[in-house]
């Protein structure tokens, strides 16, 4: 009853939307010197209510229009304004293409109002939308800005540290993240030093960071999602930027294959850029500070993108990445990971039709090795492909978008845990997938409600999914906001929620063999589910400082974990012992809640970000409660950004951030472990144990609290038109703080996270 009521809602709504026949203006917006998309460029038909703001592919559509005459206005901060008059008759469908040149004049009072209308007319609720811009106004430790430092200080979301680090947002899991790269799935985004990701700020268009709530077009994660679009190579000119700095090189080229020229048949790009980190090598003999293994962390990332582009501005995109990571402890653990793929994306625009269709298909893997101090090893590797068709509808303020997605994906896996006990898994695993979404605006209210449906073939599992997204425009400055839905996925970590420290970041396919009952029900899925609830509210203060708040709820109904509990193999010969102690995986519940604060200020030179996240994540596996090893009730945030000089030359940028201490398992004695090699003839009398560790209660105790300031400085210098030379330097950890890292249980001895180390970087754009 509530499919054929959800799916008759829908079709009314896009019924109603189709009645009027009216005319219809849309194209592509570009920047003039590199043809790049103008993104969130306003758009609009003066003296009406009828405008739009173009998306991550300079693209606009502006529908229903009545017949007549107007004059479309193109505005754009740091850009000359178009005027373009136009006479509309009924069932016109114009397609245009504008490039944008930079203003003579900067006019920086000049208040753009798309962003505004954009806030009134889309949901909106917990996505950040970061560009190149947001990036670069952080401190940009060891030289060089990147999209990891920046993904810590959004809202909800928890970094367990600079060594090993992974992103936990909202209470999930890095497992439970989705991350993509051009609708190519990436599934390792993060450096083993989590000051870096595999992604070049360079390359970066746009990101938008999903923390929960997220709407149909979205799947297969039960937390979060990543989205990150690059940008094509420049169509104008040859172009690139070379940098090096303590921690890293990097070189960066681009250009035409075939030139940009307005009015003429299209055009065509390429992009490549390199990127290695000696931070190894160097960090032994600049920082004397250190001890003497340094920071034995390496990595290299390579990409490369070729852009093809029509004069009516569809565009087909090839793209290749090889990603490369390296930790070398000494005597104790040694880790290597790789992960590379290749792929492609389209975007049509049919020329008598208002549809916008959209497509990718990509291959990608993902490898890594770890050799435990003890001398276990671990292995981990997944490689897959996955394709999407989607379809977009422009319908005045309204829109339709619908499509599917299928992909395929390979693990392997191979562990041995302290009991000596092997855990492998090979599995060949499909998913496939649909959804539809529809935006209404009616009135002060803004309804996005969303089906999904997927398909699980290695479980044989199918999940319907309902999403709703609400905004209500309560005043001009004030907007209330709502979203929730049913949310599902396969894949599960190859590493143990309850690991503290773990460099270790593998795959599995979600298992077939869970137990038949959970906390005395039976267990009736084999899929993780999870519910999300949030709620919040938008406020401009000002014109220029705004406050956002967000409470939210998720609910992990069904979550699989790793038993690192188990001793013996799951046979007739151990059919008597219980579950917890013979079976490869359990199955735990969840929940997390809390509030995030966002106090945001942008005006002329002073950039201010100001973030409070509450959070609490409960665990329980069946037997106890437990707060699993990310859960940090208090975490903030502090980011003040400011340039000064002629022209804005200088730039200083400060971050503040302040986390409650993280829960551990503690230590409460030792003994002598007994492996009885030669079973019951074995003589304890002559035998030397292992050194057996008796646990606390789970993590019942607490690490101490964290807090760290990072600074940079940065000033350029125009050499000519196209050059500028940028150097900058920085330092991490200002005040030398003692952040607990770990605690070797046998010695005591405490390991920390990153001490006071300074950087200078020199960066040469061209």
């Amino acid at each position: 009853m509530f499919r054929k009521l959800y799916f008759s809602l829908l079709g009314l709504l896009f019924s109603c939307s189709l009645w009027a026949q009216n005319a219809e203006i849309r194209g592509f917006v570009y920047e003039g010197e590199t043809s790049e998309p103008a993104i969130y460029t306003s758009v609009y038909l003066k003296g009406t209510t009828y405008g739009a703001q173009t998306n991550l592919d300079g693209f606009f559509s502006i529908s229903k229009v009545p017949a007549g005459a107007y004059t479309l206005l193109i505005t754009s901060v740091g850009y000359d304004s178009i005027i373009m008059p136009l006479n509309l008759k009924a069932g016109d469908l114009i397609t245009k293409k504008i490039f944008l040149k930079k203003s003579a004049i900067q006019m920086k009072e000049l208040n753009i109002s798309a962003e505004k209308e954009e806030q009134k007319t889309d949901v909106r609720i917990s996505v950040n939308k970061i560009t190149p811009k947001e990036i670069r106004q952080i401190p940009t430790i060891g030289g060089e800005p990147d999209l990891a430092q920046y993904l810590q200080v959004l809202p909800g979301v928890i970094f367990s540290g600079d060594q090993g680090g992974q992103l936990y947002i909202r209470g999930g899991t890095p497992i439970q993240n989705k991350m993509l790269m051009d609708g190519m799935i990436i599934y390792n985004p993060f450096h083993s030093i989590g000051l870096y990701s595999v992604f070049d700020a360079d390359i970066i268009r746009a990101a938008d960071v999903y923390t929960g709530g997220f709407n149909a077009e979205y799947g297969d994660r039960i937390s979060s999602i990543m989205d990150i679009t690059t940008r094509d190579g420049n169509k104008k000119r040859v172009a690139g930027k070379v940098g090096v700095n303590t921690f890293t090189a990097k070189a960066l080229v681009e250009g035409p294959l075939k030139k940009e020229k307005e009015n003429e048949e299209g055009s065509s790009s390429f992009l490549f850029t390199a990127k290695n980190s000696y931070l190894d090598k160097t960090s032994k003999s600049l920082y004397s500070n250190l001890d003497s293994a340094g920071l034995p962390y390496s990595f290299t990332d390579i990409y490369g993108k070729v852009s093809f582009n029509s004069s009516s501005g569809s565009k087909f995109n090839l793209f290749g990445f090889n990603f490369v990571d390296n930790v070398d402890y000494t005597e104790a653990t040694n880790l290597h990971w790789s992960s590379n793929g290749f792929g492609s994306n389209f975007l049509l625009v049919p020329s008598g039709s208002s549809v916008l269709i959209d497509g990718n298909f990509a291959y990608s893997g993902y490898k890594i090795n770890l050799k435990e101090p003890d001398g276990r090893d671990r292995f981990s590797e997944i490689r897959g492909f996955n394709t999407a068709l989607n379809f977009s509808y422009f319908l005045g303020k309204d829109e339709l978008k619908y499509g599917i997605e299928l992909l395929g994906f390979k693990t392997d896996y191979k562990f041995t845990n302290n009991y000596g006990s092997s855990n492998d898994q090979t599995e060949n695993t499909t998913e496939l997938a649909a959804f539809l979404k529809y935006k209404k605006i009616a009135g002060k209210f803004v309804i996005e409600p969303g089906i999904r449906y997927n398909y699980y073939s290695s479980l044989s599992e199918s999940s319907f999914e309902p999403r709703l997204g609400l905004k209500y425009n309560l005043a001009d400055r004030i907007r209330l906001k709502a979203a929730g839905g049913f949310y599902s996925q396969n894949l599960l970590s190859a590493s143990s929620d309850r690991d503290v420290v773990n460099l270790f970041y593998g795959f599995l396919s979600g298992s077939d063999e869970l137990p038949d009952q959970f906390n005395g029900k039976e267990v009736t899925t084999k899929l993780q589910k999870a519910k999300h609830a949030i709620i919040g509210v938008e406020i401009d203060l000002t014109n220029r400082l705004s406050l956002n708040v967000e409470g939210y709820y998720k609910d992990f109904n069904q979550l699989e974990n790793i038993n690192r509990d188990k001793i013996y193999e799951d046979d007739a010969q151990h059919s008597e012992k219980p579950d917890y102690l013979k079976q490869d995986y359990i199955i735990e519940n969840g929940k997390a809640r809390g509030v995030d604060f966002l106090l945001k200020y942008d005006y002329k030179k002073l950039y201010v970000w100001a973030v409070y996240s509450l959070g609490e994540v409960k665990r329980f596996d069946g037997i106890r409660t437990y707060e699993p090893s990310f859960d940090r009730r208090h975490n903030v945030n502090l980011i003040v950004s400011y340039k000064f000089g002629k022209d804005d030359v200088w730039q200083a940028n400060v971050r503040w951030n302040y986390g409650s201490a993280f829960p551990f398992t503690q230590t409460q004695g030792f003994y002598e472990q007994l492996t009885f090699p030669e079973g019951t003839g074995s003589n304890v009398n002559n035998q030397n144990g292992n050194l057996g560790i008796i646990f606390g209660e789970l993590n019942k105790g607490r690490l101490s609290d964290f807090h760290r300031l990072d600074l940079s400085l940065q000033r350029s210098f125009k050499l000519s038109k196209n050059s500028v030379l940028e150097v900058v330097a920085g330092a991490t950890n200002v005040y030398d703080r003692d952040n607990i890292f770990y605690v070797n249980r046998i010695t005591n001895v405490r390991v920390y996270q990153l001490p006071f180390i300074w950087s200078f970087g020199v960066n040469l754009t061209f």
